[in-house]
């Protein structure tokens, strides 16, 4: 201080580059995931690119019902979503969209809007295909010790549901995100050949590198059960169906969607690009996967 008691114009400077320095750290430390709120950060600071926006267009129609399961308790509702210019009841192309934790049969159109960014693809000249999604619950799309298993309703109670809409099942597609795109790639992995699936497309699909890792996230009840259900142990049978497997490069899950791309040969399409495990990133990438979806089911 100086005579008067005040600060000097050095220390002043001192103190704000020490300040600014700390804050830098700070940032830098979240950043690198060392502090919490790594994905605000980066959003904020536009690192995970721009958040996907809901086409304003008018869906087409859509259908609404339930399916009675020996493997889900009470009725399971589902949703089926059609392009404008088709109607229920026309023998369709039909992609099952699983979705993510805590969601459920609405949560692909009251959330990401697919059926809406089908209306937009389908306007453009994209080939129409019906979009349909289940509640599923919260078990990841496979049995569990309490004796649900969603997966095996999607096989044996929801798609013959579909089929008796007039859905056409020899042109069958499965996609998910999250929870839902693990569900997608064991299904496809368990049942593709057998159900003729023409095509497989995940949005920053929940798997583990270790797939014991799975077992704090609440995928799977035990470590042998962990292991009988590794996606990434079973690539060779997922690479006989066409892929798309996108990530955000700052999604907790993106090592792993990494390595799956790796091990499948041919590469799926897609690939990993600035994002984080969010709805927005998922917005993002629907057109491209509702595109690539089309062109699989039309082929």
């Amino acid at each position: 201080m100086d005579a008067n008691g005040g600060l000097t114009r050095r220390r002043l400077l001192v103190g704000a580059a020490a300040t600014v320095a700390a804050a830098g750290t700070t940032t830098g430390l979240v950043a690198a995931g060392v502090l919490p709120g790594r994905t605000r950060l980066r959003e904020a600071l536009g690192w995970n690119g721009p958040a996907g926006r809901i086409p304003d267009v008018a869906p087409g129609p859509s259908v609404d019902g339930t399916i009675t399961s020996p493997s889900m308790p009470g009725p399971v509702a589902w949703r089926i979503a059609y392009p404008p210019g088709t109607s229920p009841g026309d023998a369709l192309p039909i992609a099952v969209w699983l979705h993510g934790k805590e969601g459920d049969e609405r949560s692909a159109f009251d959330e990401l809007g697919l059926d809406r960014f089908l209306a937009t693809a389908v306007a453009d000249g994209a080939a129409p295909f019906a979009l349909a999604s289940v509640a599923g619950g919260d078990g990841y799309w496979h049995e569990r010790d309490d004796g649900t298993d969603s997966g095996r309703m999607v096989v044996e109670d929801l798609l013959p549901a579909l089929q008796r809409r007039g859905l056409d099942l020899d042109r069958l597609a499965l996609a998910g995100w999250s929870m839902g795109g693990y569900g997608a790639l064991l299904l496809a992995e368990r049942h593709g050949e057998d159900l003729g699936v023409r095509a497989v497309a995940t949005m920053s699909a929940a798997i583990w590198e270790d797939p014991d890792d799975g077992l704090e996230a609440g995928a799977f009840d035990d470590e042998t059960q962990a292991r009988a259900h590794d996606v990434l142990a079973a690539t060779e049978a997922l690479s006989r169906t066409p892929m798309r497997v996108d990530c955000g490069a700052d999604d907790p899950f993106a090592d792993a969607n990494r390595l799956l791309r790796e091990r499948c040969s041919p590469t799926p399409a897609g690939g990993l690009d600035a994002g984080a495990h969010t709805v927005g990133y998922w917005r993002r990438v629907a057109p491209d996967h509702i595109g690539f979806l089309s062109r699989q089911l039309s082929s």
